[in-house]
């Protein structure tokens, strides 16, 4: 007599073969050289990386989202660590400059075996850091829609996770059409104009429909505007006036500070007329959002991140209040 498995511990056994499968080609391609294309030509990296140094903010993100934990980083923008949505999953991690500046000397210490950096590396730092050890620059035009997905699968390659860095880009893009579908039922199409703005003491900066934060709440179904105040290839306008807030007068304003600095200039900005006069204030639609995250942030964790702001914005949980 034939012993018959049952169709539900069958289906079982395929997953659990399916999944050793695809543990053994994770495996298999991890041990594989790759030859990745870089800002500055092809680049070959062996093995897999053990002792990773990240001078990016969005390569420390997709390092994470991978499940690979550099040894170091710099600081983000108006911080002294990295920024507080990730700490919890970086845990103890040497600092090695800022975004503007590496300290060789800390990279050198942490005897690295790979380094990513930004595509703003220039050809003589780049030759500085590849003495160090392999590094990997973006070949990747900043401020587009998909320049966090093109970082995410470069980084990811060379760090011998191609399949880990798909599934994080999925999921990101799972958790879009989700909010896309809130945002389209809850925000009439006439009203989804939103600017993003980073408050800082000198006053109040426009950020760039092309930054990280502002393509996803395009992704999601909002109108996001510039007014026109920010250059070709800058993350962000000059400080505006009182009397121009006006040219921010948006549906929706997500409003970000970096530090208490700014929060401190944000809570005199609000007292004032022309903050009230905005339509973003008389709807009480202006969302506070956290500067760390919507105006130097990139990857799949920091996309998590907005999309949990935006989420809770749709409910009114994340609404600023103005005293009156």
């Amino acid at each position: 007599m034939k012993h018959l498995i049952p169709h539900r511990v069958g289906d079982r056994l395929a997953h659990c073969a399916a999944a050793a499968l695809l543990a053994l080609v994770g495996t298999f391609a991890q041990a594989q050289d790759r030859t990745l294309d870089t800002a500055f030509g092809s680049l070959t990296v062996t093995g897999t990386p053990e002792r990773v140094v990240t001078l990016y903010e969005g390569a420390l993100d997709a390092a994470i989202a991978v499940g690979v934990k550099p040894v170091g980083a710099i600081i983000t923008r108006g911080g002294s660590s990295v920024a507080e949505y990730i700490q919890p999953r970086v845990g103890e991690i040497a600092i090695v400059g800022t975004p503007g500046e590496t300290n060789l000397e800390a990279v050198i210490a942490l005897q690295p075996d790979l380094i990513l950096a930004s595509n703003r590396t220039n050809a003589q730092q780049y030759e500085l850091l590849s003495a160090i050890a392999p590094t990997v620059v973006p070949d990747v035009p900043a401020y587009q829609s998909d320049t966090w997905i093109r970082e995410t699968r470069l980084f990811a390659k060379a760090l011998g996770k191609p399949v880990q860095g798909e599934a994080a880009i999925a999921a990101v893009r799972e958790r879009i059409d989700a909010v896309s579908l809130q945002v389209a039922s809850q925000v009439p199409q006439d009203r989804r104009g939103a600017s993003v703005v980073r408050w800082m003491p000198q006053g109040a900066m426009v950020m760039a429909t092309g930054i990280f934060s502002a393509t996803l709440l395009e992704g999601v179904g909002f109108d996001v505007n510039d007014a026109g105040l920010v250059k070709e290839g800058r993350p962000h306008s000059s400080p505006l006036s009182e009397e121009n807030l006006s040219m921010i007068d948006q549906s929706w304003l997500f409003l970000a500070t970096l530090n208490e600095d700014g929060r401190e200039a944000l809570a005199a900005a609000k007292r004032s007329p022309a903050f009230r006069r905005l339509q973003a204030v008389e709807a009480g639609q202006v969302v506070p959002v956290d500067g760390q995250v919507w105006s130097s942030a990139t990857g799949p964790i920091a996309a998590g991140a907005i999309l949990d702001r935006i989420e809770a914005a749709l409910s009114g949980a994340a609404l600023a209040k103005v005293a009156p």
